[in-house]
C-alpha cells in the first residue's frame, strides 16, 4: 500500500513536470519560429537572400529542434521513478539486514498476555530479517535468509544453492515458541481462582532439513530430502482435575484444578522422489520413511491444597516406524481431456508403553495408597496398520464454456493392536498383568463430480456432488477399569453425501455478487454382533449406539462493490445449521433424539478507501451469532445451551508524510458476552471478554541504504470468565534499523 501511494504520487508529480516541460519547450519553439519569421522578412526587405541559404537555415533549425527533443527524452528517461524515489535513488539493493529491539511494559496477567501475543513480556532484540543473494557464475545462484529474536525462541535460517542445469542444494532450520495459559477454572460464589503459575507454559516447535535435487538434461529429475522435526515443552489441557471449591470437608465437587501436558517428541523423515516423461504422460514415484519417538505425559492435580491431594501422571510413550510408497501419472489425452491417477501404500508399526500413577508428586513410582484412584503401570504393546489409497481423476471440457471433472477415491485400512498392563487401585496390592487386543478393517469408496459453466454472459456457475460408501469391523477384547474383560464385535456402515452450488454474477461494472452453499449428511450405522456389556445396564457406552446422523446446511452470499476507483466495499453473510441425531439400540429402552443443534449467523463488512494518493484507509467489522442446543439442558441446569456470540472491529491506515517517511496506524477491538454463572449447578462455560489494541508505526528513510522504524502499541484485555484474573494492560515500544546493500 505504501508503494502504491508513492507510485500514484510520483506519477502525478511526473505528469505535472512533464506537462510543464513540454509546454515551455513548445512555447519556446513558437516564439523562436515567430522571431525567425520576422527576422527573415526584415532581411528579405533589405536584401533578398539566396534560396540555398534559406534551406540551410531551415535544416539547421529542424536539427536543433530534434536535438532538443532527444535531450528532453533523455532527461525524462533519467528521472527517478516513484519506487526509486522511495528507495533513495536509481540504484537498487537486492540484499538487506534488519535489526530490531524493544520491550513490553505489562500490568496484569503475564500468562494470558504471553498466550495472546505469542511473546515474552520482557525486552527482546535481534535480527528481524536478513537476506543475501548472489550470482556465482553462469546459471548458479546463492540465497541466504534468516532471522533471530533473542529470548523469544524465534529463529530461522535457510540456504539455497541452485544451478539451473545441474540441480540444487537447500538447508533449512526453524524454531518458534507458542505460549499457553495453564490456569484452571474460576468459582464465583467464593471468588476462588485456580492458577497454575504466573508464567505461561511454553512449547517449542522446529525442524531442520537438507534437500538436494538433480536436474540434468535427458535424465529424470531426482530429489532427496531429510527432515528432523521436534516438539518440546509444555502446553495446557482442558481436562481439569476435581476440587472442593467451598473448602475441605464439603461435598460440592467441581473440575477446576489446572492440568497440563509435558511434551517431548522427535521424528526423522527421509524422502526420495523421481519424475519421468513418457510421450504425453508424466510419471512420478516417491518413497518416504519416518521414524519417531513421542514421550508425552498429562499431569493433573486432584483435590489441590487438601489433605487428600494427589498428583496424577498419565504417561504415554510411543515409538513408530512408517514406510510409504506412492506414485502418480498425469496425461493430456487431448487438448480438452486430462487424466491423472495416484496410488499410495503405507505401513505403520508402533510400539508403546505407559502408566497412570497417583502420588505425592509428578513422575514418581507407584506406591499403594487408599487415596489413589484406578490406574495402571508397566503397560506395553504393539500395533500395526496398513493403508491403501487409489485416486482416479478426469478433467474434461466436452462443450465450449462447460467443464466436467469426475473422480474416484478408494481407501482400505486394516490394523491390529495388543497390550498388557498391571492395574492399580487404592491401597490394594498389585495383581497380575491384564491383556488386551483389538483388530479391525474398513473400506471407503468416494465418488465426486464437479461441474462449471461460463456460457451465460457475466455469470460463472458451479456445482459439485460427493458420495462416500464405507463399511468396517472392529473387535475388542480386554481392558482396564471398573469392568474388566470387555468382549465386543461390531460391524459398521456409513454413507456420506455432500452437494454444493455456487454462482458468481457481474450485473454491472464494478459489482460482483457471489452466492453459494452446501448440504452435507454423514450417516453411521452400527451392528453389535456380540457385546459383553448389556445395553440395558448402567454400563452401555459406546456400544449401545445403533445410528448417528451428522447433518449440515450452509449458505452464504457476498457482495463486492467498487463505486469509485478509490473505494471498495465487501459485504458477506453466512448461515449454517448443524445437527446430530442419535439412535440407541432398542434394548436400551431409549428412542431416537436430536442430541445437538448448532445454528450460526456470520455478518462481515469491509471497506477500503484511498481518498488521496498519500493516504489509504481500511476498516472491517465481523459479527457472529452462534448457539448450540442440547436436550441435556432441559434435564439439568448443570448443562446450558452453549453460546458463542462475539464481534470484532479492525481499522488500519497508511499515510505518506513525505518522500522519505510513512506512518501506519491500526486499531483492533473484540467483545464477547456469553458467560452465564451457573456455579451452583455446574461448571460455567462461555467466553465474556473485551480487548483493545492500538499500534502506530513510523518508517523513515535516512539514506539510500538505511531505514529506521519506530513502533508503539497499547493493549488492554478484560476477562469476566476468569473472574478478571486474566486481565492485563501492556505497552509496546520497539525500534528497527534496516541496512540495504
Amino acid at each position: 500500500m505504501k508503494a502504491r501511494s508513492l507510485l500514484k504520487y510520483g506519477r502525478r508529480q511526473g505528469l505535472l513536470l512533464s506537462f510543464l516541460t513540454h509546454g515551455v519547450m513548445a512555447m519556446a519553439l513558437v516564439l523562436f519560429g515567430l522571431a525567425s519569421a520576422n527576422a527573415a522578412e526584415g532581411e528579405k526587405a533589405e536584401e533578398a537572400e539566396k534560396p540555398e541559404k534559406v534551406e540551410e537555415k531551415a535544416d539547421k533549425a529542424e536539427a536543433d529542434a530534434d536535438s532538443e527533443k532527444k535531450d528532453e527524452k533523455k532527461e525524462e528517461e533519467e528521472k527517478p521513478t516513484p519506487e526509486q524515489i522511495f528507495e533513495g535513488g536509481t540504484k537498487s539493493f537486492a540484499n538487506w539486514v534488519e535489526v530490531s529491539a524493544g520491550g513490553y511494559f505489562l500490568d496484569g496477567s503475564k500468562a494470558q498476555f504471553q498466550q495472546r501475543h505469542r511473546t515474552e513480556d520482557k525486552v527482546f532484540g535481534g535480527i528481524q530479517d536478513f537476506h543475501y543473494g548472489q550470482a556465482l557464475g553462469k546459471g548458479a545462484t546463492l540465497a541466504v535468509d534468516g532471522s533471530g529474536i533473542y529470548d523469544n525462541h524465534d529463529y530461522k535460517l535457510s540456504l539455497d544453492l541452485t544451478h539451473e542445469k545441474t540441480g540444487f542444494l537447500r538447508f533449512n532450520f526453524e524454531n518458534f515458541r507458542t505460549w499457553y495459559n495453564g490456569d484452571g477454572g474460576y468459582y464465583s460464589p467464593n471468588d476462588a481462582f485456580y492458577s497454575l503459575s504466573d508464567d505461561a507454559l511454553a512449547l517449542d516447535r522446529g525442524e531442520f532439513s537438507v534437500e538436494g535435487g538433480l536436474t540434468l538434461k535427458n535424465v529424470p529429475p531426482l530429489t532427496f530430502k531429510y527432515t528432523h522435526r521436534y516438539r518440546e515443552g509444555e502446553k495446557s489441557s482442558t481436562v481439569w482435575g476435581p476440587t472442593h471449591p467451598l473448602g475441605v470437608g464439603t461435598t460440592l465437587v467441581r473440575g477446576l484444578s489446572p492440568s497440563f501436558y509435558d511434551i517431548d517428541e522427535a521424528a526423522d523423515i527421509f524422502e526420495l522422489g523421481a519424475k519421468h516423461r513418457i510421450k504425453k504422460t508424466d510419471i512420478g514415484l516417491g518413497l518416504r520413511y519416518e521414524t519417531g519417538d513421542l514421550d508425552n505425559a498429562r499431569k493433573m492435580t486432584f483435590w489441590p491444597a487438601e489433605p487428600e491431594e494427589r498428583k496424577v501422571t498419565d504417561r504415554d510413550d510411543t515409538s513408530y516406524d512408517l514406510f510409504n510408497v506412492h506414485a502418480f501419472t498425469e496425461t493430456w489425452i487431448k487438448t480438452n481431456i486430462f487424466f491423472s491417477s495416484g496410488f499410495s501404500y503405507t505401513d505403520l508399526d508402533n510400539s508403546y508403553s505407559g502408566s497412570r500413577i497417583y502420588g505425592d508428586d509428578f513422575d514418581v513410582g507407584y506406591t499403594p495408597n487408599a487415596l489413589n484412584g484406578i490406574g495402571y503401570q508397566d503397560m506395553s504393546g504393539d500395533s500395526r496398520k496398513h493403508e491403501y489409497v487409489l485416486n482416479l481423476n478426469l478433467f474434461t471440457v466436452p462443450l465450449h464454456h462447460f467443464t466436467l471433472v469426475p473422480s474416484v477415491r478408494v481407501m482400505r485400512e486394516d490394523w491390529d493392536a495388543d497390550s498388557t498392563a498391571i492395574q492399580t487401585s487404592g491401597a490394594n496390592p498389585l495383581t497380575g498383568s491384564i491383556d488386551s487386543n483389538t483388530d479391525g478393517d474398513l473400506i471407503d469408496v468416494r465418488e465426486r463430480l464437479e461441474l462449471r459453466y461460463t456460457g451465460v454472459t457475466n455469470w460463472v456457475l458451479s456445482a459439485r456432488g460427493e458420495w462416500t460408501q464405507g463399511e468396517g469391523s472392529l473387535d475388542e477384547n480386554g481392558g482396564l477399569g471398573p469392568t474388566l474383560g470387555i468382549q465386543r464385535e461390531t460391524e459398521d456402515s456409513r454413507f456420506f453425501q455432500k452437494y454444493s452450488l455456487g454462482a458468481r454474477w457481474y450485473p454491472i461494472r464494478r459489482v460482483t455478487v457471489d452466492v453459494g452453499g452446501y448440504y452435507k449428511i454423514n450417516n453411521y450405522e452400527y451392528d453389535h454382533d456380540f457385546d459383553s456389556t448389556a445395553n440395558d445396564s448402567a454400563n452401555r457406552y459406546p456400544a449401545y449406539l445403533a445410528m448417528q446422523n451428522f447433518e449440515t446446511l450452509d449458505g452464504n452470499v457476498r457482495l463486492t462493490l467498487r463505486p469509485h476507483q478509490k473505494v471498495s466495499l465487501m459485504s458477506r453473510y453466512e448461515f449454517q445449521d448443524s445437527a446430530i441425531d442419535t439412535k440407541p439400540a432398542s434394548i436400551s429402552g431409549l428412542g431416537e433424539v436430536q442430541t445437538s443443534d448448532m445454528i450460526t449467523h456470520i455478518f462481515a463488512q469491509n471497506v477500503t478507501w484511498s481518498p488521496w494518493s498519500r493516504l489509504y484507509l481500511q476498516a472491517g467489522f465481523n459479527y457472529v451469532v452462534s448457539e448450540t442446543e442440547t436436550p441435556a439442558s432441559d434435564v439439568t441446569q448443570a448443562i446450558l445451551d452453549a453460546q458463542n456470540n462475539y464481534w470484532t472491529l479492525n481499522f488500519s491506515s497508511g499515510f505518506v508524510l513525505d518522500d522519505k517517511t510513512d506512518l501506519n496506524l491500526s486499531y483492533f477491538y473484540y467483545q464477547s458476552d456469553n458467560y452465564e454463572d451457573n456455579s451452583a449447578f455446574g461448571l460455567p462455560y462461555g467466553a465474556e471478554a473485551e480487548e483493545h489494541g492500538i499500534t502506530a508505526t513510523l518508517v523513515r528513510r535516512l539514506t539510500a541504504n538505511l531505514r529506521l522504524t519506530l513502533r508503539y502499541g497499547f493493549f488492554h484485555y478484560d476477562d469476566t470468565t476468569s473472574g478478571n484474573n486474566n486481565d492485563y494492560q501492556a505497552h509496546l515500544v520497539s525500534t528497527g534499523l534496516q541496512y540495504r546493500f
